[in-house]
């Protein structure tokens, strides 16, 4: 269990004092947040429940989408609550083509040019920024970086320690060069997230992740990949399903476990 970190986007209506609690009592060390509900509790109230119950924030969730108004403030506002939550990991999730844009190439430069202008935000607050690549039916609206080689492409740009990628099983397993550019990011994994895939989809594709062992994706695999390549970070449970968002947090935080234990650790 040293390892595990409970996404808290995993039981998306579990309130945050019930969801930190709940860590605390299953023994889990660690904890993705997001800023949404952050915000709602009180960001310094939030970073005092997760220090007191003696967890580790391993994420927050999340900044990027540098096509939308105010990108630049709201992503400095993003990198202070990872400063204050104690987190060295900010994720980013860079945001689909520009309103009326086809221009791919241009948005994915835009990208580049955005965490470039972040960067000393980031360094001198002691955040790193982890460029998360989508699966490529997110690139139009959600993430114009669309695989693990172009996180890396930007990423690479950048100091180590201030720019890296999150390896996210759900978006990253169907790429047949995916076991090549994990063993090029090496110490650029900033996050390494789980969660499995299952058809048929359901109509929101987003919600269409699954618990570790209940899909067809080579979760172990994937991990002794991102330990080959030198991390040894946590491994988040992150899922986002309609029909597990509906029972009781205890009992997803329990199913989150059992599916590490068995089918990712």
């Amino acid at each position: 269990m040293e390892r595990f970190s409970f996404n808290q986007a995993t039981a998306k209506h579990w309130p945050l004092a019930e969801v930190v609690a709940g860590c605390a009592a299953a023994g889990v060390p660690g904890i993705g947040l997001w800023r949404e509900p952050v915000a709602e509790y009180g960001l310094d109230r939030a970073a005092r429940l997760v220090r007191d119950a003696g967890l580790t924030v391993t994420s927050l969730c999340r900044g990027g989408f540098f096509t939308a108004p105010g990108w630049y403030d709201e992503n400095r506002r993003a990198i202070e609550e990872a400063a204050a939550l104690g987190t060295g990991e900010l994720v980013l999730v860079s945001g689909g083509l520009p309103p009326g844009s086809r221009d791919l190439d241009g948005a994915r430069r835009m990208v580049a040019d955005a965490v470039g202008a972040l960067a000393p935000e980031a360094a001198a607050a002691g955040v790193r920024l982890a460029i998360e690549p989508l699966h490529p039916m997110f690139c139009a609206d959600r993430c114009v970086v669309a695989t693990l080689g172009q996180a890396l492409d930007i990423a690479e740009q950048f100091d180590p320690a201030v720019v890296g990628v999150v390896v996210d099983t759900y978006h990253v397993w169907w790429d047949d060069s995916v076991h090549d550019q994990i063993a090029r990011a090496g110490a650029r994994i900033a996050a390494f997230q789980v969660a499995d895939w299952v058809t048929p989809l359901p109509e929101g594709v987003l919600l269409g992740r699954a618990l570790p062992g209940e899909g067809c994706v080579e979760l172990r695999r994937l991990r002794e990949a991102v330990d080959a390549a030198g991390y040894t970070g946590p491994v988040e449970v992150e899922v986002f399903q309609a029909d597990l968002w509906s029972r009781p947090g205890e009992q997803v935080l329990a199913a989150a476990i059992a599916g590490y234990r068995d089918h990712v650790r």
